[in-house]
């Protein structure tokens, strides 16, 4: 029986889905973060389970040829990023594989082969009946670093000073960072004059166990296209000390500035913002371009983190859908109204599904701004809305769904299929999740016909996926459309 300390010899063999090493050890599965498939390696049993173990790293006997280097000085201590330790290739690999496994495990769907559109937009394409090499087609090269359009670093008294950062995993101790290099310099640059003037001006951090203090986040958003900056403090309060002085350092330190906005949240848990907003500086919200399209973005508006993959993720949910200019749309979770006014150009009509009224404010707002006249927008809960709009006998041809990582409920499952659209574009940042629903929907009549990877963010341990199930409807015959190069 394995004990805590206990000292193995290792070949690791998988991964988990987290990234971490799978190895066994008198037949326990063992997770060893930072290693690489077929690598050799001398671990350290860190904690003994019920149904598995954990190890760490002690010495690696045999390198991968993958192994590389960190570039980031902070990686071992914040852990938000997880694959500085491998090459790009490997990385990857090791989410296509992560798809593919999730949808043949626990979607029953078989794939030998997945596409993944890489962060520096090369197309790889990997197959399971063969060495596991990706064949690349080249593409416009792409940033793997400072790709993020919006940071959140939690604010917390370290013994003498107020400090900002990002969790260390699986905790809520805030680990300070010099720079993060996925993070945009603007991110950077913003946490350093609001700790400086909180230095100053002596503004407290929150404590989460006494619930007082004031700094509980410090908030930044930037529109990559348009270059307007956002800087949003979250305070345990209706306002700070020396508010102006605040505004004043940022002008001065961010020339992109557009807008600095005060949110607050006296709420106890983890949830960031609130609904309470006030504006110190500019406008309470700035704006970007995506696919050509202009959108609005408040505190709280959804939008992707990363807008060159953005871009190239809705051009395949497109695609997917086949849209020839007739069809009826329906985006359940449709945030700010991204997809849903990007496929407004290419469809009849179209409904975007959002349960956050600001957000449904900015998707309306939207559509004015760039003219689009066949967009509507519903402020709902996604399974409510869905049933009601089933029960008002509007039938999509094509549903598209980006939900949460949670996946769909069972009620938004039956009112698709009560609704039941000839096609489900399903946009999933979740594998586990997508597979879990592809099979509930596969009972109501739909095969998944097309599923595609899309690394939006590169070093950590997320992956996209665009799905396109179809439903082969009774009362008419028509052939599955496929995006080309997905399988």
């Amino acid at each position: 029986m394995l004990k805590v300390g206990q000292i193995e010899q290792v070949r690791i063999t998988d991964y988990t889905a987290e990234g971490e090493g799978v190895c066994r050890v008198e037949g326990c599965v063992v997770f060893v973060p930072g290693a690489i498939r077929g690598e050799l390696c001398r671990i350290r049993i860190t904690h003994v389970g019920r149904t598995n173990a954990h190890g760490e790293i002690r010495e690696i006997l045999e390198p991968s040829p993958h192994r590389c280097a960190a570039e980031c000085p902070d990686a071992a201590r914040c852990g938000g990023c997880k694959f500085w330790h491998m090459d790009y290739e490997a990385e990857c690999a090791l989410k296509a594989g992560r798809v593919r496994d999730a949808l043949q495990r626990l979607g029953g769907v078989e794939l030998n082969a997945l596409s993944i559109l890489g962060g520096d937009a090369v197309e790889r394409r990997f197959s399971w009946d063969d060495s596991n090499e990706g064949c690349t087609e080249s593409g416009s090269a792409a940033p793997l670093l400072h790709y993020r359009n919006k940071a959140q670093f939690p604010v917390q008294q370290k013994k003498d000073r107020v400090t900002a950062g990002f969790f260390r995993e699986r905790t809520h101790d805030v680990i300070p960072i010099r720079s993060c290099l996925i993070q945009d310099a603007a991110a950077d640059q913003a946490r350093e004059i609001v700790l400086q003037w909180a230095k100053k001006y002596n503004v407290s951090a929150y404590d989460e166990k006494t619930h007082t203090g004031l700094l509980r986040h410090i908030y930044v958003r930037k529109g990559f296209a348009s270059g307007q900056v956002m800087v949003c403090l979250v305070v345990n309060g209706p306002s700070l000390p020396r508010e102006d002085a605040l505004v004043e350092r940022l002008r001065w330190g961010i020339r992109a500035l557009q807008s600095v906005v005060l949110c607050d949240n006296r709420a106890v848990g983890n949830v960031v913002l609130s609904d309470r907003f006030r504006t110190l500086f500019g406008t309470p919200e700035i704006e970007d371009t995506l696919c050509g399209l202009r959108f609005r973005l408040s505190p709280r508006s959804f939008y992707q983190v990363n807008h060159d993959q953005a871009e190239r993720l809705y051009e395949k949910a497109i695609r997917s859908a086949g849209l020839t200019g007739n069809e009826t749309v329906i985006d359940l979770y449709c945030g700010t109204g991204t997809i849903t006014l990007i496929m407004a150009r290419q469809a009849g009509r179209v409904i975007g599904v959002e349960i956050i009224p600001q957000a449904i404010e900015d998707a309306k707002e939207n559509a004015r701004r760039n003219g689009i006249e066949n967009a509507e927008f519903i402020c709902a809960d996604a399974s409510q809305a869905a049933a009601q709009l089933a029960a008002a006998q509007i039938r999509p041809d094509i549903l598209c769904v980006d939900p949460p990582r949670k996946g769909l409920t069972p009620e938004v499952i039956d009112a698709i299929a009560e609704m039941a659209p000839q096609r489900v574009v399903y946009v999933s940042c979740d594998p586990a999740t997508l597979a879990r629903d592809v099979k509930r929907l596969s009972a109501h009549g739909y095969t998944l016909t097309a599923a595609e990877a899309v690394d939006m963010f590169p070093k950590t341990a997320h992956v996209e996926t665009v799905c396109c199930l179809y439903h082969q409807k009774k009362d008419f015959i028509s052939v599955p459309y496929e995006p080309k190069n997905v399988e």
